[in-house]
């Protein structure tokens, strides 16, 4: 969602699959960094990349996936291209890094 204060995107918070609130009970806003990651996330998520990943047990075709698991972050506008790195660091837990162009590097975890 776009915002008229400056912020060039910003969106709903998201934890545990459901909306942040705050004490008057309004969903809590992120921008930057954190909406960004969280953008990917749910993209990598969309995509059913992440659950074919624990399915597969081909070394080649895991790899395939994580590198269709990148690609699917470069598609993000943010994102310069070429900068994302996925890696699975146990059954389920995917870490990517990328960079985005004006909030710097950013490190997300994608567990199904």
């Amino acid at each position: 969602m776009n915002s008229m204060r400056g912020r060039a995107y910003v969106d709903i918070k998201v934890e545990d699959g459901g909306w942040e609130m705050d004490a008057g009970q309004q969903p809590t806003e992120c921008s930057g960094l954190y909406s960004i990651a969280q953008d990917i996330k749910h993209a990598i998520m969309e995509s059913g990349l992440a659950r074919l990943l624990v399915a597969e047990r081909h070394p080649a075709l895991r790899a395939d996936v994580l590198v269709q698991i990148e690609q699917t972050a470069e598609r993000d506008v943010r994102i310069v291209p070429g900068s994302a790195t996925a890696v699975e660091r146990e059954t389920g837990a995917i870490i990517l890094t990328a960079m985005a162009y004006d909030d710097g590097p950013i490190t997300l975890q994608v567990t199904v």
